[in-house]
């Protein structure tokens, strides 16, 4: 177990760089391998359109499969390519430049150790000398060759088109017959994608950002000071996690450096409980600084009760041991409906989240 340091709260310990499959050699990403930004509104139009278009093409070929959604699909484009941003999409969703991956041949560049053979002869990977993951979606050829589909109609399957990638994406997360309502069945598909259990929680945690820009937080009966505080965290979503970042004015540098290695100090945005410090000065209320330290205030919410327990603009804890507050590691604030507001962890921006994201629910404290 990583022991946190007392200055600050954190989120839970990762073992290195987040990343996509390979590294993009065109398209912004950040120093991590991820490209970072907004809500919804970040998707190109054409490319939000091709995940819907996929979400109900998916039944014709994969009727088994449940709970396809655009917001899957978004969180895996977002991570792999960040939606072809940089790219031109033409009506028939052609994207131009191609998308292409580092060269696959074990030397190391973009986190490759492992060689893989060409397999078609440079038609989708543009060489014959080996293989690059491709499109958007960044599948390799042999993978493509298996599951592509053409989807805008016009009888070819490319993986550098956004209608066919994103269905034969739809259709590999579908496997034999996935019930992609049950989060465990999600996981086990994204980690099917990337066999990389930090890949699988960044993708989680952009495909609950998208599915709560869809839906919208509902404040309709939050008022007053609670409804203050949730609006202060949620006009942040977007701003950058740093460890150590943010206090009761704002976003701010942080400083060296998390479990992981990852320094706040050239960031300027929060780590979680600069967040609520944040959130909360807005209605009035000082809060100490770390998370461990923030259980303390307030009513107490055990654990034992339940996430139901909870009520908007509560504090929400977890901990390494749950029922030891010493040993709490990360706070959010709760919105209701089983969402938070969330600095997660580093390499990813503020956001919401559902409160199963974190490992180790600690309970809550009510403030107001």
């Amino acid at each position: 177990m990583v022991l946190l340091l007392g200055a600050v709260c954190c989120a839970a310990p990762i073992t290195g760089a987040i990343s996509a499959y390979v590294a993009i050699e065109t398209g912004a990403q950040s120093d991590s391998g991820i490209a970072e930004g907004g809500t919804s509104a970040d998707i190109p139009a054409r490319m939000l359109t091709a995940y819907k278009k996929a979400v109900q093409q998916v039944g014709r070929h994969a009727r088994k499969c449940r709970g396809m959604r655009w917001p899957i699909l978004a969180g895996i484009a977002k991570v792999e390519s960040n939606h072809a941003t940089g790219h031109a999409i033409t009506a028939s969703g052609d994207i131009r430049p191609k998308i292409y991956g580092v060269l696959l041949n074990g030397s190391g560049a973009g986190g490759n150790t492992t060689s893989f053979p060409d397999t078609d002869g440079g038609r989708w990977d543009g060489t014959a000398t080996g293989e690059r993951a491709v499109g958007p979606f960044q599948f390799l050829p042999s993978t493509w060759n298996s599951i592509g589909e053409d989807a805008n109609g016009d009888q070819v399957a490319d993986p550098h088109n956004a209608d066919d990638a994103a269905l034969g994406a739809a259709l590999y997360l579908c496997g034999d017959g996935r019930d992609l309502t049950r989060r465990s069945q999600l996981k086990a598909a994204i980690y099917q994608y990337n066999h990389s259990t930090e890949y699988v929680a960044n993708v989680l945690g952009w495909i609950d950002q998208y599915s709560a820009a869809a839906t919208g937080p509902g404040l309709g009966n939050v008022s007053g000071d609670v409804r203050t505080v949730i609006e202060a965290a949620l006009s942040q979503r977007g701003v950058p996690y740093s460890w150590g970042g943010g206090n009761a004015q704002g976003p701010s540098y942080g400083i060296c450096c998390s479990p992981s290695g990852k320094s706040g100090a050239a960031i300027k945005g929060f780590d979680c409980s600069g967040l609520t410090t944040y959130a909360y000065a807005r209605a009035g209320i000082r809060l100490p600084r770390t998370a461990a330290a923030q259980a303390g205030v307030g009513k107490r919410i055990p654990a034992r009760l339940g996430t139901g327990a909870l009520e908007a603009g509560d504090l929400v804890f977890y901990a390494y041991a749950p029922g030891r507050d010493s040993t709490i590691y990360h706070v959010g604030i709760y919105l209701g409906g089983g969402q938070m507001v969330n600095a997660a962890r580093p390499g990813t921006v503020v956001r919401q989240d559902a409160v199963d994201a974190m490992s180790g629910y600690a309970g809550g404290a009510r403030l107001l």
